[in-house]
Order: structure tokens, then C-alpha cells, then sequence
């Protein structure tokens, strides 16, 4: 059915519509604040504040070193550089003499990578963000990088963009935040060898990969963790890392939402950055003055998928709660690794592990998502009680591991007032 419009009101809304045409693009909103490209200007950088709502993300190592699945991640380099013998003795026993890591990458297959299915298991898991290895210390990239020929998941192996894949996933059926991780430097890139030959003078590996690399990652996949590792014992100097942080923060599609970490150049580690990692498991069981997060792994001893891994190398689900309790009471977000296998497939204790946590916050997630630490982090009287609070809300939370002996639970460090306390929230796990 047509509609019908007069003379008189087509000319006023073509007029409307070439005024509108000729008013100047929208500015900036006045007072945004811009930074410099020192740690200086940086780290005075308010982090969003929905980092320190969410409190619980989800950590995906997964890479070419998912392919050998033995003792580490770090494959490659116990293997050829350090020639540890577990590893040498590895490779003697399973593959033919002249097999070279770069031939796992056609092994990396990744033919039961099942996006949607991983998202419905990080939102099953309360996860409240999600950060994956676009690139570890290896080099092979998850998506089709300019900077990586043949070294990278559209090219080689799964011939697939998986960070695009994981990416349209999580943001359309989860509410979870997307980041990624990225390895600044390469184990055995000609280029930063060169450079670091030359002790760091030299900044060809920088300039031509690693710069280049962040900003495309950046601006086609609009990450709002980026999670930087591997410094390669190199200077900021080398890095740029303050210029391209300036640029995150001042111009990149996620100026607004981003949050960063630490490990952005030799020296800079618990020290400068958007949130302190310090080191990996970090876990310091008291109030820090900066924001920080607890990356560790379910297996104990490795952050990627390893077949030799026994049961009692995986962390129980009570000591995982344990430890999320102690983060979150102490200022922190507790950031929970798993590894896939080659296949794109996410084992079963991997997955039990996830929704046992998930099931875990569907009960307990009031005294975890959205709260501050209180004045006191855990209980001097009754040992592993913890606590968390909501001051807008004057709410404390007690969080209690153990069930007494004696059938009573005494708390020390609420002081009850008559008439003026009203919530003292406690929990068991």
C-alpha cells in the first residue's frame, strides 16, 4: 500500500534532509581524557569498570603445541632449544627423524572446533569474560594474519579464521566479553633473533610483525581484554608498547571498554599496565592496592591440552572455588585456564570443571560478581572464611570452606550493632 506524500512536505524534508547533510560530523565529548605515550599517562587510565564487576573469566590456550599434547606448551622450546630429554626422547619415539615442529601445523586439524558449542560452555560455566591465544610464543596465529604467511590457522591446518569464528560465537550467544591473548615476541622468528643479537638496537621484528599484527587484531576483532605475554626480555623501546597503548586507549575501536595487563616489556610486569599480573598463578592472600588477576590453569602443570596428563594432575572443583573465593576476597579476578585438543574439542573434565563452577555461582554468584573487598579479607577466628561486600547495598558476604566440627560457625570480624546491621550474608561451598 503506497503513502501518499504532499508537494509542501517533500520539499520541507529535503530540506530537513540537506541541512542535516551539511552539519559538521559529531565531535568527541568534551573533557575525554587523552593520553600520552608514557607509563606515566597510561597508568592513570581509570580501567572499565566492568572488569572488576565480572570477576570470573575463561582462559583457551590452544595452538600448533596442542598437536604433540605432551608436558607443555612449551614444547617447541624444551625440545630444540633446552633438548630436555623426556622431550627428545618424546619426539625419538613417536615420529620419524627428520620431523620438524613445523610439520604439527598441517596436524593441527581442529575438525571438531565447534564455536557455538564452546560459547554455550563458557556461559554454562558463569564466566564472565573470555580470553584466547590468538598467538603464543610459537608464532602460529588463529587468524589469517598479513603478518604470518603460511604459519597461520586460514593457511595451514584447520584453514580457518578462529578467532572470527570464536568471536561472532561469544558476542551473539553469550553476554560474555571477548579478549584476546598475544605473544609480543617469537621463540625462533630470524627477526627478533636478529634484533635481540643486537641487543635490541635493531627493531625489525617489531616494526614488520608484531606492531602490525596488534593493530589488525584490534581493529577487525574488537577485543576488550588484550591479554600481551612474552616480552622476550626486550625494553619498551623495542616494543613501542606505550605508543601502541596510547593508541588503544585515544583512537582504537575499543577505546571505552578495553582493559590491558602488565606484560607489555621487560620490567613493566606488576608495575605498569591496566591490571597486575605479577606472575602466572599469582594468588597473594591479602588486599593489593592495584587491581590485579589470578591467571591459572585446571592442569596443574601445563596451560596447554596434554594426553599425559593423570586425573590427580587436574585441580577438584573445591579447590578451584577455593581459590576464586581467596581472589575475589582480596580485590582480584580469577581467570581459569583450559586447554582443546587439536581437534577443537573441549575434554570432558575440561567441561565438568566449567559447569560444576557454573552451577557453583548460579548459588553463590551474589558474593562474587559486582562486590568490593571489605575491610577485612578473611576471618582471624575461623579459618578459611572470607568476604566480600557491597557497600551501596551494606552488605557483607562470609564465605566459609569448612563446616565447623562443633556445628557453630564464629565469626570474628563482623561487628554486629543492635538496630544498625541488617545483611551479614554467608556461605557455604
Amino acid at each position: 500500500m503506497g503513502v501518499r506524500v504532499g508537494v509542501g512536505l517533500a520539499f520541507r524534508l529535503l530540506l530537513l534532509l540537506l541541512l542535516l547533510l551539511l552539519l559538521p560530523a559529531p565531535l568527541p565529548a568534551r573533557g575525554a581524557p587523552r593520553f600520552d605515550p608514557t607509563w606515566e599517562s597510561l597508568d592513570a587510565r581509570p580501567l572499565p569498570a566492568w572488569f572488576d564487576q565480572a570477576k570470573f573469566g575463561v582462559f583457551i590456550h590452544w595452538g600448533v603445541f596442542s598437536v604433540p599434547s605432551f608436558g607443555s606448551e612449551w614444547f617447541w622450546w624444551y625440545w630444540q632449544k633446552e633438548k630436555r630429554k623426556t622431550y627428545v626422547d618424546f619426539m625419538k619415539n613417536n615420529y620419524p627423524p627428520d620431523f620438524k615442529y613445523e610439520d604439527f601445523g598441517p596436524l593441527f586439524t581442529a575438525k571438531f572446533f565447534d564455536a557455538n558449542q564452546w560459547a554455550d560452555i563458557f556461559q554454562a560455566s558463569g564466566a564472565k569474560y573470555v580470553v584466547l591465544t590468538s598467538k603464543h610464543h610459537e608464532g602460529f596465529t588463529l587468524w589469517g594474519s598479513q603478518h604470518s604467511w603460511n604459519w597461520n590457522a586460514v593457511d595451514e591446518g584447520p584453514k580457518r579464521d578462529i578467532v572470527k569464528e570464536l568471536e561472532d560465537a561469544i558476542r551473539s550467544r553469550t553476554d560474555l566479553r571477548f579478549g584476546l591473548y598475544y605473544s609480543l615476541f617469537e621463540w625462533f622468528h630470524p627477526l627478533f633473533l636478529d634484533d635481540k643479537s643486537s641487543f635490541f638496537q635493531k627493531q625489525q621484528f617489531p616494526v614488520s610483525k608484531m606492531q602490525p599484527e596488534l593493530y589488525e587484531l584490534v581493529n577487525k576483532y574488537r577485543p576488550e581484554v588484550l591479554w600481551a605475554d612474552g616480552d622476550g626480555g626486550a625494553p619498551n623501546y623495542y616494543w613501542n608498547s606505550t605508543g601502541f597503548l596510547a593508541w588503544l586507549y585515544n583512537e582504537s575501536p575499543v577505546r571505552d571498554t578495553v582493559v590491558t595487563n602488565d606484560r607489555w616489556a621487560a620490567g613493566s610486569i606488576c608495575k605498569h599496565g591496566g591490571y597486575y599480573t605479577c606472575s602466572d598463578r599469582y594468588n597473594p592472600g591479602h588486599l593489593l592496592p592495584h587491581k590485579w588477576e589470578n591467571c591459572m590453569t585446571i592442569d596443574k602443570l601445563s596451560w596447554g591440552y596434554r594426553r599425559n596428563a593423570g586425573i590427580h594432575d587436574y585441580l577438584t572443583i573445591e579447590e578451584l572455588v577455593k581459590q576464586l573465593v581467596e581472589t575475589v576476597s582480596c580485590g582480584g579476578n580469577f581467570l581459569m585456564n583450559i586447554g582443546p585438543t587439536k581437534d577443537g574439542t573441549i575434554s570432558p573434565i575440561f567441561e565438568e570443571r566449567l559447569r560444576q563452577m557454573g552451577t557453583w555461582l548460579k548459588v553463590n554468584g551474589e558474593a562474587i560478581y559486582e562486590t568490593n573487598a571489605w575491610r577485612f579479607q578473611n576471618d582471624t577466628v575461623t579459618p578459611d572464611v572470607w568476604y566480600t561486600s557491597k557497600p551501596k547495598e551494606n552488605l557483607v558476604y562470609a564465605m566459609f570452606l569448612k563446616w565447623p566440627t562443633s556445628g557453630q560457625l564464629f565469626l570474628g570480624q563482623p561487628k554486629a550493632t543492635l538496630g544498625s546491621t541488617e545483611h551479614i550474608f554467608i556461605f557455604h561451598f
